[in-house]
């Protein structure tokens, strides 16, 4: 939703911050909250005036008419309110039909005043102007507002005189000082209002004093959408559910999952107690699912709505269901028991699988409270990957243990809510459509080739007249006949702003089904990237489209464009929307984002409508014109396309609000008559940037379509714009039309449905009210969404009997290219995997180390020994081990800035290298000589130890053979300097490790080579050698062959690199820290040795 009311103090606390920034003139609004945890000593304390002036007090909980109500206390001191409110704090208040509890007051200085000095003013916004209310009588008497206030209409993005406010609003105040003071203050309170957003702002009364102007009673709505704008000077604003319904954690926790996520997440709490919960995706099917329950009698048992939609990830889907699950067996169990209904209509691009997925992992971790609350579940969705998302559900019920019944598009979407309440029967066995696209074989494309010329030279079905006809009907709408054209064709050129390469692929495809001579798609727009060029699929062949960085480009280079595909996202779709109308050439486009601010909207209409462009959107999955073009992922996958019969035209056309009860829509009318000719969802925001009527009247212009299908909703009264059209003339086609939301009269509390204009502010707005007056009208309403598809048979029947439509041969389905990575997430094909890692996967709800979720590995506390363990030897090792791991590191993390490694880190550093380069350069110095000697010590000792040579007999082997003894010497420490490090690990292997034999035959061996000079000590690199081979063979965690594979493929050396890389890391910002120069070295540290010369 984007118009939300705030409380009467958040709305005060905005307008004292800035009212009287723009001359308003009134005086600053004094006032205190209180709930059930206030200090009222505190309280007093704070706000000194609520013990020295008298008081109002009323609840704050958008509460309307609170005066009519007795819900205000006037003239009272500070004692009198304490007592009021408590008298009223938790206690149950009736108020219509809504039952909560008064937990919110706000406390107000009393303001002596007379009638006469109570006036209204309100403002509102509405699609083409804000209109601003004023009469000169206020206060709890003023009665019907509409009738009797004074109106004017600001259009949008223009200014409001003094001089209108004065002669327009104000003609009934007399003195002119006061009328003065009053159009001042309406002029600064409207630029406030656009300012800061407002949708709705209403004041009663203004009391207008001979010395002041003061805001008694308000009321307003913000848009929420326009937080990232004006959240600087909004402050921290809080939302209130509406009267009667308490705000509950749950809403909280997922309209914070949804304030983070690109995906549209909604949960509305409305009876906790209810044995009918819902889990549905898609917007616009959340509110037919409802509408559904609601008209089979389950209105008083529903406890939730909400939706999941715009392709949620299979963590964020878990979330959502764990969120429904846990309310729903939290809850008193129900004698009748409970059901869930998972539905949703065909999605255009989420992935059933995957959300499937993340539904039956919450499905799992509740199944024994689900068995014991005795719950039935049912479920019903189409769309990409749903036949591998229905088989994973089927699966998962059978072990379940409760009943799960799973239906996908060969049922109709709301069956399952008559099946769940008891009112038809549940198929034993579903007539399931398992349908795909066809596969595009060698030659294909020469078919293809053969296939369009069949059709061209043939009347089928398909060949509909692409010709232009402009031909205006019933007179001018908006801006002259400039939308009353045909909007797409088989010719038709689009740019795409954005990097959407799998909408762009999902349009080349489209185009390739409906045999269009050459992609649709010529160029993206991509501002953060230089040109370049993208790859993809036409046909079987790849072909390359450019990516411009700039719009003008774009345009510039590819005059045939008309259509721009906006992917731009809610913060910057206004202003690359407001760049492209700059281009004549461009006649529409169709902006995808939803969440765009009200007033940008609005905004952008009013330069489209100057322009002649239609805007399609926003907040919208864009529209579709068979065997011609379509918008972005519009139809979804392209088995929906085909089982659809969306690659070729048909004669019904429709428009709906719903992007996801389009595709549903293009499944009714394939089903029910000859097809779809052309479907446009116009966008869920309350001011889309074209209306029903505009798409409606193009239909009526349109030789080819014989019958129009409208799916209105909830809110706004643009549905009444087409019951006049019907009874003035303009409409003559056969109109079957269905309203979604006729649900919200039956709920107690308002309930803002999925999208951001689906709310009734009047009874007008409601859903029951449009059907009525649309039946009235003469348009064919069905008596719920559940016969729609069979009214639009019987409507389409009798055009086919009386001659109107004239059923044509069906052009045979085309044969379609699959994309490799679709084909294997369907299982359809399978191949070696390039690579193989058993430590770690990312892939699912969270990372996972060897088994072990990143959470638990954090809530354990492990630590980087715990992880090291985890990462390199696949297991938790005991914590002694980790403990050694984490010594080993520290002790070898560095070692001054002299050795070798280190050295040259400092002279790439100082030679400007990058951390890495420099880090590098040290690490390669790594091996036998300098700190690599850690495979090789343990090699050595291990065979001695293990042929059973006596310390003495492999020191004299070791001489006689001429080699070094690895791990044994240091230049600078010796027996009588102790390598401290050495020390501190071999104390604590010596007295944590359950057995260390190889370290005890190093220390042997150390007392042999010490007696023949003092330096051959046992050094770092021996003692965490041999303690690690004790580690492996004898903590119990390592099988003799795992030990012994360890030790050969020189595992034992990386706790010195990871050690060391500290220290290198250490040195490059040290130098970095130090602003040291170019390293060069000293000539007279350096032996020059140049042969002789000889003459």
């Amino acid at each position: 939703m984007s118009a939300k009311a705030i409380t009467e103090a958040s709305g005060k606390d905005i307008l004292n911050r800035h009212l009287n920034t723009h001359g308003a003139g009134a005086a600053t609004c004094r006032f205190a909250t209180v709930n059930a945890t206030t200090d009222w000593s505190k309280l007093s304390v704070d706000q000194p005036w609520l013990l020295t002036t008298p008081l109002v007090v009323k609840p704050d909980q958008l509460i309307k008419r609170r005066g009519k109500l007795g819900l205000i206390g006037v003239k009272k001191n500070f004692e009198q309110v304490k007592q009021w409110i408590g008298e009223r704090l938790n206690k149950d208040q009736k108020i219509g039909n809504a039952v909560g509890k008064l937990r919110n007051f706000i406390i107000e200085p009393f303001v002596p005043h007379t009638d006469a000095e109570e006036m209204y003013v309100c403002i509102y916004s509405n699609r083409a102007a804000d209109t601003i209310l004023f009469y000169h009588q206020g206060g709890v008497d003023i009665g019907d507002v509409d009738a009797k206030a004074v109106k004017l209409d600001v259009p949008v993005n223009s200014t409001l005189s003094l001089a209108d406010v004065k002669s327009k609003l104000l003609k009934e105040v007399k003195d002119a000082g006061t009328k003065e003071r009053i159009a001042k203050f309406i002029s600064a309170l409207y630029t406030t209002f656009v300012d800061l957003y407002f949708t709705y702002l209403e004041i009663n009364p203004l009391v207008v004093t001979a010395d002041n102007l003061y805001i008694l009673d308000l009321a307003a709505k913000l848009d929420s959408t326009a937080d990232f704008i004006c959240r600087p000077k909004w402050g921290e604003i809080d939302y209130p559910p509406p009267f009667g319904r308490d705000a509950y954690p749950e809403e909280a926790y997922i309209a914070d999952l949804d304030a983070k996520s690109g995906a549209s997440l909604k949960l509305t709490i409305l009876n906790r107690n209810g044995r009918i919960w819902t889990m549905v995706a898609g917007g616009g099917a959340s509110v037919i699912y409802s509408d559904t329950i609601c008209d089979l009698g389950g209105a008083s048992e529903l406890a939730n709505y909400g939706e999941y939609s715009g392709a949620p990830s299979e963590q964020q889907t878990y979330e959502y269901a764990k969120t429904i699950l846990n309310l729903m067996t939290s809850s008193p169990k129900h004698p009748d028991g409970k059901v869930l209904i998972t539905g949703g209509g065909i999605a255009n691009f989420t992935n059933v699988a995957a959300t499937f997925q993340g539904i039956i992992t919450a499905l799992r971790e509740f199944q024994p409270k689900l068995a014991e609350h005795n719950v039935s579940i049912f479920v019903r969705r189409a769309g990409p990957n749903y036949q591998e998302g229905l088989r994973r559900m089927r699966d998962f019920g059978s072990t379940l243990g409760i009943p799960l019944h799973v239906f996908g598009p060969e049922t109709h979407m709301t069956a399952i809510c008559g099946m769940a309440l008891g009112k038809r029967p549940i198929p034993q066995a579903a007539s399931v459509e398992f349908s795909t696209a066809n596969f595009l074989l060698p030659g294909g494309q020469q078919a293809q080739a053969d296939l369009k010329a069949a059709s061209e030279a043939g009347e089928v079905l398909g060949s509909a007249d692409e010709g232009d006809n402009s031909a205006s009907v019933g007179g001018a709408h908006r801006n002259g006949s400039s939308l009353n054209r045909k909007f797409f064709s088989n010719t038709t050129k689009a740019i795409v702003w954005g990097m959407q390469q799998r909408a762009v692929q999902s349009m080349l495809d489209f185009d390739f089904i409906c045999r269009r001579d050459e992609p649709s798609v010529v160029a993206m727009v991509y501002p953060f990237t230089g040109d370049h060029k993208q790859k993809y699929y036409w046909g079987h062949k790849e072909i390359l489209i450019p990516v411009y960085k700039k719009m003008s480009d774009a345009i510039h280079k590819h005059k045939e464009v008309d259509v721009m595909v906006n992917f731009a996202s809610m913060r910057s779709a206004y202003e690359s929307t407001l760049e492209v109308l700059e281009f004549p050439q461009i006649r529409t486009v169709a902006i995808i984002a939803e969440g765009i601010p009200e007033n940008m909207t609005r905004k952008l209409i009013i330069e489209a409508d100057k322009k002649g462009v239609a805007i399609i959107g926003p907040a919208t999955v864009g529209g579709v014109k068979p065997g011609c073009f379509k918008i972005g992922n519009t139809g979804g996958m392209l088995d929906n396309i085909l089982h659809s019969k969306l690659y070729r035209p048909g004669s019904v056309a429709y428009v709906s609000r719903s992007g996801g009860m389009s595709n549903e829509l293009n499944n009714i009318i394939s089903k029910a008559t000859d097809g779809v000719i052309e479907g446009i969802a116009i966008g869920g925001d309350r001011y889309p940037g074209s209306t029903f009527m505009d798409h409606i009247l193009r239909y009526q212009a349109d030789p080819e379509t014989k019958l129009i299908v409208l799916l209105g909703e909830v809110g706004g009264t643009e549905e009444y714009d087409v019951c006049a059209a019907l009874k003035d003339g303009r409409i003559t086609k056969p109109l079957v039309a269905w309203c979604i939301g006729t649900c919200a009269s039956m709920f107690t509390s308002e309930v803002q449905f999925g999208h951001a204009g689906s709310c009734a502010n009047s009874d007008r707005e409601t859903a029951t009210a449009k059907n009525k007056g649309l039946r009235e009208a003469g348009a064919y309403v069905p008596d719920s969404f559940d016969t729609l598809g069979e009214l639009i048979h019987h409507v389409y029947g009798e055009l086919v009997k009386t001659g109107r439509v004239v059923p044509k041969e069906e052009v045979p389905p085309p044969t379609v290219p699959m994309d490799y990575s679709w084909a294997r997430e369907l299982g359809l094909i399978r191949k070696p995997a390039s690579f193989m890692t058993s430590i770690c996967d990312e892939r699912g709800q969270e990372l996972i180390y060897a088994g072990m979720p990143i959470s638990e590995v954090l809530s354990k506390d492990v630590g980087i020994g715990g992880v090291i363990s985890l990462l390199w030897f696949q297991r938790c090792l005991p914590s002694y081990v980790c403990k050694f791991f984490e010594m080993c590191l520290m002790v070898t993390a560095d070692h001054g800035p002299a050795v070798s490694g280190a050295h040259n880190t400092i002279v790439c550093a100082r030679a400007g290298k990058d951390l890495v380069s420099s880090v590098v350069s040290g690490l390669l110095t790594i091996g036998d000589r300098f700190g690599g000697a850690l495979d090789g010590s343990a090699r050595q000792f291990s065979e001695a130890y293990d042929t059973n040579l006596h310390p003495m007999e492999f020191v004299n082997k070791m001489r006689k053979e001429g080699k070094l003894i690895l791990g044994i010497g240091h230049r600078v420490k010796s027996i009588n300097n102790p390598d401290v490090r050495v020390k501190i690990i071999k104390e604590f292997v010596l007295e944590n490790f359950p057995a260390c034999p190889l370290l005890k035959y190093a220390l042997e061996v150390e007392k042999i080579t010490t007696n023949k000079k003092p330096n051959l000590i046992l050094n770092v690199d021996g003692v965490i050698a041999t303690a690690f081979v004790d580690m492996l063979r004898n903590s119990g965690s390592f099988t003799s062959e795992e030990a012994q594979e360890y030790i050969n493929v020189g595992a034992i050396n990386s706790l010195f690199v990871l050690g060391r890389s500290i220290g290198f890391i250490g040195h490059y910002m040290d130098q970095k820290r130090l602003k040291q120069g170019l390293y060069r070295h000293p000539w007279d540290d350096i032996s020059y040795v140049i042969p002789e010369q000889y003459n």
